[in-house]
């Protein structure tokens, strides 16, 4: 009994999470539109983009995906020099099937640029960056108009091709199509329409539903889309299907009413979109690439405006087993979010300018932080909020708050701290107050405090998991 007693009072310890903290700096390419990072399973990461010229198709590889910013860069494909594929070379996506290479890209003609149709290359050897590329020609599909951003994907044994094109009976730009498909090259079938761009933010400047993307987790098949013109307008929706359900029924499938991702003036980057998704070096988390610019107003058509740059970050997963994509990340070190040790639901965020730990944090941003240099000296660290740059988790008469740094010493003393290993698990963190030595972050009926400990108890609420 009395150890039944003992057992019953020890703090809950929650396991160290399935998918920890990763992060990166962005941006990953400059000037690199529609990105496509693929991992393979020679331990290499494989990235090709729209170039601002639309001239070519390049590659790059690294075993990480930081690396690939300052990887070398391979044309293994260069426009026509007249005729079909000679003018407007959009969006590649590379893609390993079966043993071989394929990337799937879109092109205009010499004499109409504007006939932009989808093509796919067919690479032999292990590195396609020198691999030996065969034209498989064009994707055939239900008309001859406008078509792009290919994307192929497996579900139930059963490969499918997703892309988007326009119906010549309507006015619209494109909807996104999905049909079965034969061989890498070609579909089979009757495709069907996915979604057509019949919401407000899916038809600022044009009516575009395009660069469908997917992502696969817990029975489902999330897909991505870009809808409106390509300037700070654009933006992400969302398709959601069971991945028992028959895919080729428009009734499986349900479209989010409102963007999963779009413009922050906050973080200062406009028009993300056309993403793609791939996986961390551990393979433990799933990574949302995709293109912004650092700027709101551009002159000129938007197409043509060079500065589009491929940019990553992680995704979380809602409690209802939704992706979570927050808002675009400033530029620098992505962030972090931090769970309880001992109520691992529940994670550090502010709400009222207050922080505290809850549970299902829906809006992402106000859950995540960016780990910087401390404020007050080397060596320590400071907490920035996302959403409001500038703002820094600092205490104020011992309880903690989130305060734009108003640039003292006082500010700077109050929101620096010293990163420990975990007090109750050396696999998480522990935050020590700057100026109160053997003052650490701890949460107290959920609001988070700057006390001392002592106990189990007080060491299990001052630890915390990064994801």
């Amino acid at each position: 009994m009395a150890f039944a007693t003992c057992l019953a009072s020890a703090p809950a310890r929650a396991a160290v999470p399935d998918s920890p903290a990763v992060t990166y700096t962005n941006p990953i390419a400059e000037q690199r539109a529609d990105p496509h990072i693929f991992k393979h399973t020679d331990g290499y990461y494989y990235f090709t983009a729209s170039v601002p010229e639309y001239d070519r198709i390049v590659l790059r590889r690294a075993t990480t995906i930081q690396g690939l910013k300052t990887a070398p860069e391979t044309t293994i494909w260069t426009k026509h020099s007249s005729g079909v594929m000679g003018a407007h070379i959009w969006a590649p996506e590379i893609h390993f099937i079966d043993g071989k290479w394929y990337v799937y890209f879109a092109a205009g003609a010499t004499d109409d640029v504007w006939a932009i149709r989808m093509y796919v290359l067919e690479g032999t050897g292990a590195n396609p960056l020198a691999a030996t590329w065969t034209e498989k020609g064009q994707i055939k599909t239900q008309w001859e108009s406008f078509s792009l951003d290919a994307t192929t994907f497996v579900v139930g044994g059963v490969r499918y091709l997703a892309w988007a094109q326009r119906d010549p009976s309507v006015n619209n730009n494109t909807d996104v199509y999905l049909a079965k498909m034969a061989n890498p090259w070609t579909i089979t079938g009757t495709p069907v329409m996915l979604t057509r761009p019949t919401y407000s933010w899916e038809t600022v400047g044009y009516k575009v539903n395009e660069g469908p993307a997917v992502i696969q987790r817990g029975g489902k098949i999330f897909m991505t889309y870009s809808a409106s013109a390509t300037d700070a307008n654009y933006c992400l929706g969302m398709l959601t299907a069971s991945a028992s359900a028959d895919l080729l029924s428009p009734a499986s499938w349900s479209k989010s009413p409102v963007p999963v991702f779009a413009s922050s003036a906050a973080t200062g980057q406009y028009g993300p979109g056309h993403n793609s998704f791939t996986v961390s070096e551990d393979g433990r988390s799933d990574i949302l690439v995709y293109h912004d610019r650092s700027y709101k107003d551009i002159t000129g058509d938007p197409l043509y405006d060079p500065n589009r740059r491929t940019r990553v970050q992680k995704v979380y997963w809602n409690a209802d087993g939704t992706p979570n994509f927050g808002i675009p990340v400033a530029d620098g070190v992505t962030p972090q979010r931090f769970s309880s040790y001992n109520f691992p639901d529940r994670f550090v965020r502010h709400y009222d300018y207050r922080a505290r730990i809850e549970a299902n944090v829906t809006k992402l941003a106000d859950s995540q932080f960016r780990l910087v240099p401390g404020l007050a000296g080397s060596g320590t660290v400071s907490l920035e909020s996302v959403n409001f740059p500038g703002y820094f988790l600092r205490h104020e008469n011992f309880q903690v708050w989130l305060r734009k740094n108003d640039g003292s010493a006082q500010f700077a003393s109050d929101a620096t701290f010293r990163q420990r290993a975990g007090l109750a698990d050396s696999a998480g963190v522990s935050y020590e107050s700057y100026n109160y030595p053997g003052r650490y972050v701890r949460h107290w009926e959920y609001l988070l405090n700057v006390q001392a400990v002592s106990t189990a108890t007080d060491r299990a609420d001052a630890t915390f998991y990064t994801q």
